[in-house]
């Protein structure tokens, strides 16, 4: 009993962890187009192909972008940690079953 109390805390401490990366993640992709709306708006080209191609070769954007990269990778971290937790908790539920069907038919 002891080690699944220790498993759920475990848990419990990945589930913000998790959440705070996802709304980071999930942020930053929405602020992406913002940010690609301000730097077309700087560009005195008179197209829109031009004004986007202004905008996606910004270096501003294309840091925009690493973070993105990185926040994703870091969400996608926290995310398996969280189903590694469930994966162990299943499994030590399992054998639980297994012990008690042992223990019925002795």
């Amino acid at each position: 009993m002891e080690d699944f109390i220790e498993r759920m805390e475990r848990m419990a401490e990945a589930i913000p962890k998790y959440a705070k990366a996802k709304a980071e993640r999930v942020y930053i992709e929405q602020f992406r187009k913002s940010k690609k709306a301000l730097l077309m708006g700087e560009c005195d080209a008179k197209t829109a192909v031009a004004k986007e191609q202004y905008a996606y070769s910004h270096p501003e954007y294309r840091q925009l972008l690493d973070g993105l990269r990185d926040a994703v990778e870091y969400e996608e971290k926290c995310r398996w940690s969280l189903e590694r937790f469930k994966m162990e908790l299943e499994h030590w539920r399992t054998l639980q079953a297994n012990e008690r069907f042992i223990k019925d038919r002795v």
